[in-house]
């Protein structure tokens, strides 16, 4: 707690000194104002809800002292205050410490969320559409509007690739700590022997990227069209209404039949390519600073492995955090903040320096 409350004090002394600089009426036409006002009001908050722990830490010890000095009828009233006190300032802690994380930059922006079926087959590409259903519904639960920007789905019903975005205020700072390997572990439909098969998707989160801020010339794209196919385009055969386009410079490839106009298909499959584009600079700008900050939770690279469906258990397990969860069927309906939760813990006793 100790260290907690030195954060806070920091954190005071900053949200002060943030508010002089606001208070000037030139400060409206810096081009980071923006940035300055979302920074005030996540400040603001914390120092809110500090100042109101600081108070029930005072009453708290008050309680106790009253309590060793009490008759027995005064000290039931003082233990049942006591105790609401303490549930409310253990509450406070926890929302203060995922509070103190520092935001990513890019954590206000809309997602561009690519799951592609890894190893196993036909069994990858339907955990792929399990992760994508799960997606969905945690993305609904939170207030975000989930889009579709491209997919490639099986015949059985999965997806070798589906990207699609999450558009609201902070979904890229909920959604990026999916990004990494994701492995199952059941029987698939496929399997007549009842064997358990361990099949894996790869996801990967990037922040949408704004169009001012990524330049694409006209000339450095070739687009193509052709006619669409399977779900989604099924009723435009006649029509070439799918668009792919390859970035020349990059050799990125992005595509979408999503839509029934070749229009609308071009602005997603661009919306696509910017993210990624964006990706691209920003690894190039920022390699060194992302290495001095790794945290335990782990890169987010799409490489690792982060976490484990384990049907036969009922069982999640993150590896980032050792955390292991056996309400599987409840995260796949989109309960994703039983481990998403633990992992914002972790990050912030990382950052206060009081793990345990």
């Amino acid at each position: 707690m100790e260290k907690l409350l030195g954060k806070l004090a920091e954190v005071e002394e900053e949200f002060q000194e943030l508010e002089k600089i606001l208070g000037d009426p030139s400060v409206h036409a810096r081009p980071d104002f923006p940035e300055l006002s979302r920074r005030y009001n996540r400040l603001r908050l914390i120092v809110d809800k500090g100042q109101e722990l600081r108070r029930l830490l005072q009453n708290i010890a008050e309680e106790e002292e009253l309590l060793r000095e009490s008759d027995e009828e005064l000290a039931r009233e003082l233990r049942q205050e006591l105790e609401q006190d303490q549930a409310r300032a253990a509450q406070l802690e926890q929302e203060l410490r995922k509070l103190l994380v520092p935001p990513h930059p890019d954590d206000h922006k809309n997602a561009i969320v690519e799951i592609r079926a890894g190893a196993g087959g036909e069994e990858a590409a339907l955990f792929a559409a399990d992760l994508f259903r799960m997606y969905t519904k945690y993305a609904e639960k939170k207030g975000f509007k989930v889009r579709v920007l491209a997919s490639h789905p099986t015949d059985l019903g999965g997806y070798k690739e589906i990207i699609f975005a999450v558009e609201g205020p902070g979904a890229y700072g909920l959604f990026r700590y999916e990004s990494g390997v994701h492995r199952v572990q059941r029987v698939p439909e496929t399997e007549a022997s009842g064997r358990i098969h361990t099949s894996t998707a790869t996801v990967a989160v990037l922040p949408e990227a704004e169009e001012a801020k990524v330049e694409i010339k006209p000339e450095d794209l070739k687009i193509e069209t052709f006619r669409s196919s399977g779900p989604g385009g099924q009723h435009m055969q006649k029509n070439e209404t799918a668009v792919r386009i390859t970035h020349i410079p990059t050799g990125i490839v992005v595509s979408s039949q999503e839509e029934r106009s070749q229009h609308r298909n071009k602005e997603l499959a661009l919306r696509v390519l910017r993210a990624k584009l964006w990706e691209i600079a920003e690894k190039e700008k920022e390699a060194d600073l992302r290495e001095k900050r790794r945290r335990q939770i782990g890169t987010g690279e799409r490489s690792e492995k982060i976490r484990t469906y384990n049907f036969p258990q009922n069982r999640v397990t993150d590896h980032r955090v050792d955390l292991t969860v056996y309400r599987l069927e409840d995260i796949l309906e989109g309960d994703l903040d039983l481990v998403v939760e633990p992992l914002l813990a972790e990050e912030a006793a990382w950052l206060i320096g009081d793990q345990k």
